[in-house]
């Protein structure tokens, strides 16, 4: 067994993510199930260019509950040790003390900073534990695990497939990620579109005036959304379909429009214009930001002109920095060329229309 400490320069940073991300703390979630998503397609990517021949299989990610723990389980690339030392021990946080004390009225800034991912577990966990196998050749499956100290134990372990298992002990004052219902409606909320099938439990079907549950997966995501197809392959009525199950309960929309440009930024989407019966329907807050199909927020200002925030939809783009304080997105260049593309797109659908 092999025992040694995280490399951070702060003495510990585990209670730094925890201050500074208390209140966004439920995205644990979508950075790990991101992370999952992530490492599957890059075994999908390696095995179209020939260098990983073997099978695929199934690639679903598994999240799944127990009395005190949730587990994330995908199929991908697995670590090895020397990997597990690179992206899991060695987190370069220079000058980590410096920075607080510079951007302590700023949560948001934190966040872009130091990035969340795997280390975001910690905001509601008392322990984390990685087993993992690489799908290279030979790989020894491994074992990580942390109390959220500095220090980690790293062990062989018994994993005969590979792939990761992510296995969060759920931290006294956050039960609450350990209930059904909650669980569901964050992966709702944070992983409906991700690129890869994602399921939470089975699938129940009414038998005998009763739910029963299946062997079938719960898959709750839609891997292949309306805003990555190309518009001249849909149809109004797929427009229409994808709006009522972003919207339910709303009107049809006036018309939409279809962004998809790859140069000189990275932009899909689809961004619909509501019926307005009265003041009382002008409701703002109703574009989704997603990067690379994964919800980020409802927020868009700075991104979207706040003369088009009253439009409904999606916005898709790795182009546009995540987390940081608003001031920054509106000095981004991207971010400037993004709003004044959907300005310019927006004026000429509704000179057409009107």
């Amino acid at each position: 067994m092999q025992k040694g400490n995280i490399g951070v320069t702060t003495e510990n940073i585990f209670p730094i993510i925890k201050k500074f991300l208390y209140s966004d703390h439920e995205i644990f979630l979508r950075e790990i199930v991101s992370n999952a998503v992530d490492a599957t397609q890059k075994l999908k990517t390696l095995s179209s260019m020939g260098e990983y021949k073997g099978e695929l299989g199934d690639l679903t990610v598994r999240v799944s509950l127990n009395n005190d723990t949730i587990t994330i389980s995908d199929r991908g690339i697995g670590l090895t040790a020397e990997e597990i030392e690179k992206y899991i021990n060695q987190i370069a946080f220079s000058g980590a003390s410096d920075f607080l004390e510079k951007y302590k009225n700023d949560a948001n800034a934190i966040i872009g900073h130091f990035g969340l991912g795997f280390y975001s577990s910690f905001m509601v966990s008392k322990k984390v534990e990685i087993v993992t196998k690489s799908y290279k050749e030979g790989a020894q499956a491994i074992k990580w695990s942390c109390d959220g100290s500095p220090e980690y134990t790293l062990t062989n372990a018994d994993k005969e497939d590979r792939g990761t298992d992510i296995v969060l002990y759920i931290d006294d004052d956050c039960k609450e990620f350990l209930d059904t219902t909650r669980i569901s409606s964050l992966l709702k909320k944070y992983c409906s579109f991700l690129p890869v099938p994602v399921s939470f439990g089975k699938k129940k079907e009414w038998k005998d005036g009763q739910q029963i549950e299946t062997s079938e997966d719960n898959i709750i995501n839609e891997t292949n959304p309306l805003w990555t197809q190309k518009p001249n392959e849909l149809k109004d009525e797929d427009y229409k379909s994808f709006y009522s199950k972003l919207y339910p309960m709303s009107d049809e929309p006036l018309f939409w429009i279809h962004l998809n440009v790859d140069y000189p930024f990275n932009l899909t989407g689809i961004l619909y214009f509501p019926k307005v019966k009265s003041n009382i329907d002008l409701n703002k807050n109703k574009i989704q930001l997603y990067c690379n199909q994964v919800y980020v927020t409802d927020s868009v200002e700075g991104v979207v002109p706040d003369f088009l925030t009253l439009l409904h939809g999606v916005i898709d783009s790795p182009d546009i920095p995540l987390n940081v304080s608003r001031s920054y997105l509106q000095s981004d260049s991207n971010v400037k060329k993004i709003s004044s593309h959907i300005s310019k797109k927006s004026f000429r659908s509704f000179t057409v229309y009107f």
